[in-house]
């Protein structure tokens, strides 16, 4: 049985709140979820971006290829204001499976530098993630997205009004970078995830197993 229960001292809500709004009145004007192109996901990412860290932010990269390499940086200081973290290989295929980034995005707020650095990631992130992140980077870096050539100090640009996310270097480096790539060996040989990671397809397209079935 549950009941009505007020501890001592603790006031009732004021009345009068607008809980739920009319299209009229918005909380946000827009989604906190942004749906960004580029030369750094030509075929898309999420942003999830609320406003109170901004709407655009340009930085340099700091390039970790799994999460916990890029937890360990975030909380020894090797990252720090003007950062714009790159966590690749943690797609649907590379990771395998695309684990969220809650703990490093975690690990930003606790820094206070949830207005300070952007994360950008072939992983994906979870509701309570927070702060200047983007994931579902696509193509994830395992099959060659340019999100796999970046490398540390290449200025990045994040513009959630545009709708963009630009890695800010001539395209023909680019270009360059991506002849000489060569992809990296699975992180599994045998087993479900090794399958998993044969089958399933880029996360733009749903990270499903069975498209061709």
């Amino acid at each position: 049985m549950s009941q009505n229960v007020q501890s001592k001292g603790a006031r009732p809500y004021p009345a009068g709140q607008d809980v739920v709004r009319g299209f009229d009145n918005p909380i946000k004007k827009d989604s906190h979820l942004v749906i960004l192109y580029g030369n750094l996901a030509p075929t898309g990412a999420v942003a999830k971006i609320s406003g109170k860290e901004g709407l655009t932010f340009s930085g340099r990269a700091i390039v970790f290829e799994s999460e916990e390499a890029a937890l360990k940086a975030i909380l020894d200081g090797t990252v720090r204001a003007g950062h714009v973290i790159v966590i690749r290989s943690e797609g649907p295929q590379g990771g395998p499976g695309m684990r969220e980034m809650l703990s490093p995005t975690s690990a930003i707020m606790g820094k206070g530098l949830g207005k300070q650095v952007a994360l950008i990631t072939d992983g994906r992130f979870s509701g309570g993630s927070h702060g200047f992140v983007v994931g579902h980077v696509t193509p994830e870096a395992f099959v060659g997205g340019p999100i796999a050539i970046v490398k540390n100090g290449d200025p990045i640009t994040i513009d959630a009004e545009k709708r963009t996310v630009s890695l800010d270097i001539p395209a023909k480096e680019i270009k360059r970078r991506l002849a000489k790539w060569k992809q990296p060996k699975p992180r599994y040989t045998r087993g479900v995830l090794a399958k998993y990671a044969k089958l399933v397809n880029s996360a733009h397209l749903g990270a499903v197993l069975d498209a061709g079935l």
